[in-house]
């Protein structure tokens, strides 16, 4: 007599959930950061857009026509729009330059370089402009040698031109560790070969290199203006909240004892928010444009 095995198939509900578990195993993963975005990112956001619009006790859009009606809210966003923008195009134009000369130069140079930057950028806030005092203010080191070289007569640390300097400062390694990894994009070569049909250096950048790097220039642009318009405690601390900028407004109407408008500092930060959004979509556009050109 011949015995036979008899084999059943694997259950198919016993499949589908084991492709199931498979399927959701990286969400789960994800969770932890899914909250963390939520509770840091999304409800702040959530919260401040409610409250924007409760103007004693009642849904109103009273906050933001104060703002509108305050030529001293207006002013507060004007000079966070004029330092954000300077010190974002000339913090870029001299990273641009910086990064183009760092690809030419040793690599172990380079490294050290890109390690100091790297440091630099983590270096804001309070100590920065302790740092700029010593150096800068009205009897700091390097203002009174140009001083006494007679190159300047008077020089401000604690105005609109000071304050720019301290922008641009802070922004300038920012802007090469963004700018550095979009760089591989060109080649040596293509400098080699317009320089052989006759292009000068001047062209070559205005004509290739340039309109190869736009959507990373673009980019961190954006980057910057945001890390701009975001910057307070250095500014604070420079200027103990003696120059109009907003987001020295913003912390004086929730921290402050005899004026604490915490809705009307959720109406500016909206505003903010609505003005960062519309010029993040200006870039998108352009970014779009540059790459539907190219092809």
């Amino acid at each position: 007599m011949s015995s036979s095995v008899v084999t059943y198939p694997k259950s198919t509900s016993n499949k589908t959930l084991t492709t199931w578990v498979k399927k959701i195993k990286p969400a789960i993963w994800l969770a932890p950061l899914a909250l963390f975005f939520y509770l840091f990112q999304l409800a702040p956001m959530i919260w401040v857009f409610i409250n924007s619009f409760i103007y004693e006790d009642e849904f109103s859009l009273e906050n933001y026509q104060e703002i509108f009606d305050s030529s001293f809210m207006l002013q507060g966003f004007s000079n966070s729009l004029w330092l954000a923008v300077w010190s974002s195009f000339i913090g870029l134009a001299i990273a641009t330059l910086l990064v183009s000369s760092l690809r030419r130069i040793d690599s172990k140079i380079r490294d050290g370089v890109i390690a100091f930057t790297n440091m630099s950028s983590n270096f804001s806030g309070v100590p920065l402009a302790f740092a700029f005092i010593i150096i800068l203010g009205v009897n700091g080191a390097f203002t009174l040698l140009l001083k006494q070289y007679g190159l300047i007569d008077d020089f401000n640390l604690y105005g609109k031109w000071g304050l720019l300097t301290l922008y641009i400062y802070f922004q300038i390694p920012l802007g090469v560790l963004l700018l550095y990894p979009a760089f591989d994009a060109l080649s040596d070569d293509w400098q080699s070969a317009s320089a052989l049909l006759g292009a000068k250096t001047w062209q070559y950048w205005l004509k290739i290199a340039l309109p190869v790097l736009s959507p990373a220039l673009l980019g961190t642009f954006i980057i910057l203006i945001a890390n701009a318009i975001g910057a307070y405690a250095s500014v604070y601390a420079l200027t103990n909240g003696n120059y109009n900028v907003i987001t020295v407004r913003i912390a004086s109407l929730v921290s402050s004892d005899l004026f604490l408008e915490p809705n009307l500092a959720a109406a500016i930060s909206v505003i903010l928010m609505a003005i960062l959004a519309f010029i993040t979509m200006i870039n998108q556009w352009l970014i779009a444009r540059s790459y539907h050109a190219k092809r």
